[in-house]
Formats: C-alpha cells, structure tokens, sequence
C-alpha cells in the first residue's frame, strides 16, 4: 500500500507540474505553484525532486501513463501494425495537445547531453516493454516478419517517433505532428510486414 501512495504523490506533482508548464511556460511555474495544485507538500516534493528542473525527465513518465492507458483500450481486431500505428498517433495527438514545443525541446536537448539517465532510452519503461509485447505477438500471429528481431523493431520503431519529434520541434511545430505522423509512420514501418 505505502508503494501505492508513493507513486500517487509522486504522480500527483508529476501530473501538476506539466499542466502548470504547458499552460504558463516552464520559466514561468513555481516549485510552490506546483505543490499547491499537486495538494501535496513541500517535504513530499523535494523527497522525489532536487528542483524544477528535475522535473524535465519525468516527461518520459507521462508518456508511460498514457501508454498504459491505451494498452487498455486497443479497438477489438487490430492487427500488430494497428496498434503500432494507433500508439503513434495517440502519443502525437496528446504531445500536440498537452506537452509545449519548448518543453518537449528541452527534454529531448537534455537527452542529448545529459551524462546521467537517458530516460527516453530506458528500456524498463511501460514504453519499450509495450512495444515488444505488441512486436512478438504479431510475429507469432504471422502478422509482422521475424527478418528483423522484435528488438530490433522496437529500436526502429523508437527511433523513427524520435526522429519526428525533433524534426517537429526543430521546424518551430510548422505542421501537425500527429497527422505528419499518421502520414509517415506506415512508410516507415512497411519494413516490419511479411
């Protein structure tokens, strides 16, 4: 139970902190601001953040909620690449909708030269793990190829959403992220199929 409460209140400041950074800019949030729509306490907030800026690398986290909510809700008879494809267009949607540029900017930068955790690479999140799931049964079910191996798939796969959020944020958000990428991802992912 105390694990269950743990990451409550660790969700609880996650969730507020990235409400208050998309609807008042990053710079512009307090720590006290987020402790005060988190209904949480300062104690609590600085047991699981040093700071603000900790908070860059729980976007990853956020992404992980939503996948696990999506995993619950996949539409009765898709195949392999339907989900891949659904995933995508899913993520894309609520970064377009909820998570700003800047934000999502500074993140992937953090990533670039970070000498500590990479989160977008850890591959224990509900992310990577999701993936394969999804992967291997499809190549069991005949439905996607085994030329390439699940993990390999999952590095593809990863890497080709990666590649459209930096090109997304390096052309200043010129289109929509979520339709380029319904729009791109068949394409890139048409390697994956028997």
């Amino acid at each position: 139970m105390a694990r269950k409460s743990t990451r409550n209140t660790r969700g609880k400041i996650v969730n507020a902190a990235w409400k208050l950074f998309y609807e008042q800019g990053y710079e512009d949030t307090t720590v006290e601001e987020i402790i005060e729509l988190s209904q949480t306490s300062k104690g609590s907030f600085y047991h699981y953040f040093d700071g603000k800026d900790a908070l860059l690398s729980t976007l990853s986290t956020l992404f992980d909620e939503k996948y696990e909510e999506l995993q619950e809700n996949f539409p009765e008879g898709m195949t392999a690449m339907d989900k891949l494809l659904f995933l995508n267009e899913e993520l894309f949607g609520m970064i377009e909708n909820s998570i700003s540029m800047e934000l999502l900017s500074r993140l992937l930068s953090t990533q670039l030269t970070t000498n500590g955790e990479k989160h977008l690479l850890d591959h224990s999140r509900t992310y990577y793990r999701l993936l394969r799931k999804i992967i291997v049964e499809g190549q069991e079910k005949g439905e996607l190829g085994k030329t390439l191996s699940a993990g390999e798939m999952v590095k593809l796969y990863a890497l080709c959403e990666r590649a459209l959020m930096y090109d997304w944020c390096l052309c200043g958000g010129e289109y929509s992220l979520k339709q380029y990428g319904m729009r791109t991802m068949p394409t890139f992912l048409s390697g994956f199929l028997k």
